[in-house]
């Protein structure tokens, strides 16, 4: 068996970079699994890469991260089973295959029991840098059981509950079980929730705002205590008003700057790579740094307001609800699935968690007995390209709603290593074709600098 190449060249093609689509080349290892300066590849006279790979006009962006992954392919994260750990790994391996290099395993409301026994499986797996395992775990998100019962959405109001104590959350969890944790969604305003927060994040765990009828008051309150962002933004919450605006008002906390605008759409690169294309809106970082923010994943501004998930699936949120969002603070939106052990499966009537039946038609995923939307079967690549039709932010913009946005939202330990294409990062790569008003489509998939779709 031949080996795989140690050092590949890409040339001729569109890199994602700050922001832009920028005309370059990127030089990646295999070996490191790592990117290589380009300062590196210039001095260093003796090296030549072992294969180069011609774009010919196509985007090379980091490798998408989706924070919000149920399961897929009739494998559900919340479900333990005899055979749990295979099926974990068979999973990962497809889904590297739509071009998620790394996401965040996520379980719903369960028993204690229940988050017990998965949660070992679900913790960060990158440590030995295999490829061949396909995409990577950072951790596990649990979203529950710590929610409003009147924002339950599809999880069991039976099992939802409050924390009072942090024994409460370890009696849930378990104390092992935390150590395998990346993000917990919860509502801050049930029971001592807000209390808690410092110690999740203390614990490196990211608290986010979700299944949630805070106002706006109990939400502020939340993010001065460490909350650094917020679970599907408008879904399972307290609906805006013009007087309660709700969660969705912390995107308007900021007050050294009015928000960026939605500019034009940006014209995907077609052929010969001599242009720079923009991304359709700039939000200026401060350079001030509190303490508070020295102790928690650095939020995008000198602000209160947090990263926010969309789901631009085209069924959760209206076209005009994700341009509100996007246009109220850019450099917050995160896009995820929230997708189901179903996507992957075909059309027909299935099993759901608590016993009752769900019918999948297409993207779209309802309860048997009353058609309440139960979830959907969308991937992040369907997801980035409505959201591109929806906001007309321009394809660089929503790149980086599933790039570098959701790596500084996790912070420490990923921010500086996963979604950029800056020297150093891990070659964790996607290569897509599009241009213009068409669909953005994953061609290739690179994990640690190897080839892997």
């Amino acid at each position: 068996m031949q080996a795989p190449p140690v050092i590949t060249k890409f040339t001729n093609g569109y890199l994602l970079r700050d922001g832009q689509l920028v005309a370059g080349d990127l030089w990646v290892s295999s070996k490191t699994g790592k990117i290589i300066s380009p300062q590196s590849a210039f001095y260093a006279g003796h090296l030549r890469p072992d294969r180069v790979v011609n774009l010919e006009g196509k985007i090379l962006s980091p490798g998408f991260i989706d924070v919000q992954l149920n399961g897929g392919n009739g494998f559900d994260f919340s479900i333990p089973e005899p055979d749990f750990e295979a099926k974990f790994a068979d999973t990962n391996r497809r889904f590297i295959k739509t071009g998620v290099t790394s996401y965040l395993p996520t379980v719903i409301s369960q028993a204690s029991e229940v988050y017990k026994e998965v949660l070992p499986y679900l913790g960060p797996s990158g440590k030995d840098r295999d490829p061949s395992k396909g995409a990577e775990s950072l951790g596990a998100h649990v979203e529950g059981p710590f929610l409003s019962p009147a924002r339950n959405g599809i999880h069991n109001k039976t099992i939802i509950q409050q924390a009072n104590s942090w024994s409460d959350i370890e009696a849930c969890y378990g104390q092992d079980g935390l150590q395998h944790i990346r993000k917990i969604t919860a509502a801050p305003e049930e029971g001592k929730m807000t209390e808690l927060i410092p110690e999740f994040v203390k614990r490196g765990i990211v608290f986010s705002i979700g299944h949630t009828d805070a106002t706006l008051v109990q939400a502020e309150a939340a993010i001065d205590a460490g909350a650094t962002m917020v679970t599907h933004m408008f879904n399972a919450m307290r609906p805006f008003a013009h007087r309660e605006p709700g969660v969705f008002g912390l995107l308007g906390e900021s007050t050294w700057a009015p928000p960026s605008p939605v500019q034009s759409p940006v014209q995907s690169p077609v052929s010969s790579p001599t242009k720079t294309a923009s991304i359709g809106s700039n939000v200026p970082n401060s350079a001030a740094t509190t303490e508070l923010e020295k102790l928690r994943p650095k939020l995008p501004t000198p602000s209160k307001r947090p990263f926010f998930g969309l789901i631009s699936d085209g069924i959760h949120l209206s076209g005009q609800a994700l341009k509100i969002a996007y246009s109220a603070f850019p450099a917050g939106a995160i896009l995820v699935t929230d997708a189901l052990k179903f996507a992957g499966l075909p059309d027909g009537k299935y099993e759901w968690t608590n016993g009752d039946e769900i019918i999948k038609e297409g993207l779209v995923i309802k309860h048997a007995h009353n058609g309440r939307l139960a979830g959907v079967a969308s991937s992040l690549i369907e997801c980035i390209n409505n959201f591109r039709r929806f906001t007309s932010c321009g394809t660089a913009a929503a790149l980086e709603c599933v790039t570098s946005h959701p790596a500084r939202m996790l912070g420490d330990g990923v921010a500086d290593r996963k979604g950029t294409l800056d020297p150093h990062m891990d070659a964790d790569l996607v290569v897509l074709s599009g241009s213009g008003d068409a669909d953005l489509v994953v061609e290739q998939v690179w994990k640690f600098g190897v080839q892997v779709a």
